[in-house]
């Protein structure tokens, strides 16, 4: 089918980790390539599986205590571009193709439900690179996969054992579409965050 698209590169970076290691060891079966961020490398390191650090992929350390690490040309263009229209600046500027993204976002609620967190400490889970991936990801759905629920890595393995690291254009739409809706409420829940929050005592 002409709307199959096949996975080659993943990025992956998660702060809730259910289920990661099994699904990136389904990736490792199909011979895709992974990159990943920080917690979720060393987690994926620690169960034996190959893969590339993201400083490594980008040439670029992570650094403000890990606020600035995925924002980067080398991971928003591997994301963005497009086959038909942009492998050729890709190629003058070494931006390689990433097929798959597998992000979930910084535990803002819980932080913020936590009667022991203090302000700071809520601010810091406002996750700014996690939302940009998987914004990134999914706009480019025509190419790109974007999970971000890990209820669904099972049924997303099994199709792409199935496939052989195969997805199709209206599963890649179907995800995306979860993908936005994950960022918007994930929004909401700032803005009403700071709405409970006085200004004058801060």
């Amino acid at each position: 089918m002409p709307d199959l698209h096949t996975i080659r590169t993943a990025l992956l970076s998660v702060s809730d980790k259910t289920g990661l290691v099994d699904f990136a060891r389904a990736l490792a079966e199909l011979d895709i390539d992974m990159i990943s961020t920080g917690g979720t490398y060393r987690t994926l390191q620690e169960a034996g599986l190959a893969v590339t650090e993201l400083s490594t992929h980008t040439g670029f350390p992570e650094m403000m205590d890990g606020r600035v690490k995925t924002l980067h040309p080398k991971i928003h263009g591997g994301l963005l571009g497009r086959a038909d229209l942009d492998a050729e600046i890709m190629g003058q500027h070494g931006i390689d193709p990433i097929d798959l993204v597998v992000c979930n976002l910084y535990p803002f609620e819980e932080t913020a439900r936590n009667p022991a967190s203090t302000f700071a400490d809520v601010i810091e889970n406002i996750d700014i690179g996690g939302p940009a991936m998987v914004r990134s990801a999914s706009k480019n759905f025509e190419r790109v996969t974007c999970i971000v629920d890990p209820a669904s890595y099972t049924d997303l393995a099994t199709e792409l054992r199935a496939s052989g690291g195969q997805l199709g254009k209206a599963r890649r739409f179907e995800l995306a579409r979860a993908a936005f809706a994950h960022v918007a409420h994930y929004d909401v829940a700032i803005r009403d965050y700071l709405d409970g929050v006085n200004a004058g005592e801060l």
